[in-house]
């Protein structure tokens, strides 16, 4: 009975992983998501400081891939 309850519980924990890299892959597709159409109405609003909100675009868009890089190695350490 222990045995079982212990196998169950590293299967529930493999499982655990992969469904939470799963949802940290599309929490930062869809942050991109946001930050990309408020950066594209911001610049269409004023244009004239396109290239200053391409650059914080660019830095945001990296900092969200690098938490979302992070989330995805701990979920799949979780996994193995």
């Amino acid at each position: 009975m222990l045995l079982f309850s212990i196998l169950q519980a590293a299967v529930l924990g493999k499982v655990g992983g992969a469904i939470g890299a799963g949802i940290v892959a599309m929490a930062a597709a869809i942050g991109i998501g946001k930050l990309a159409k408020s950066v594209m109405e911001a610049s269409a609003r004023q244009p004239e400081i396109a290239g200053g909100l391409r650059t914080t675009a660019i830095i945001i868009g990296a900092l969200i891939e690098g938490v979302c890089l992070f989330a995805v190695i701990v979920c799949l350490l979780a996994v193995l």
